[in-house]
């Protein structure tokens, strides 16, 4: 019975997508609104199955470990943004000055660079 319900669901969001390219000529509020009610059907529908439970499980786990989180401060994501930032400019400028001597040898060892 679960795969029937996984399957109506899954009809379900695809007669969505599809009537929401199917009514060019209707206003895009109301596309958007069908497509999120057969979307929120889809979902209910889902919801009824084992699958269903154990993903909305999940999803309320990890909401409840989110909240356990603890996020940097502005002034810690900046030093954290800005250590980041030179980091990947002096690697930059590693790899150009790398890239300089290797393009200058080869260069050197094909008779290029006369």
């Amino acid at each position: 019975m679960d795969k029937l319900k996984l399957t109506i669901a899954l009809a379900l969001v695809a007669a969505g997508v599809v009537g929401f390219y199917y009514f060019p000529d209707q206003s895009l509020l109301m596309r958007v609104l069908g497509l999120l009610a057969a979307a929120g059907i889809a979902l209910a529908v889902a919801y009824q199955t084992a699958v269903g439970q154990r993903t909305w499980g999940f999803v309320t786990g990890a909401q409840t470990e989110i909240k356990k989180v603890v996020w940097p401060t502005r002034k810690e994501a900046l030093q954290t943004t800005g250590i980041v930032v030179v980091m990947v400019l002096i690697v930059a400028l590693f790899l150009w000055g790398l890239d300089s001597i290797l393009l200058w040898l080869v260069r050197l060892l094909t008779g290029q660079g006369e």
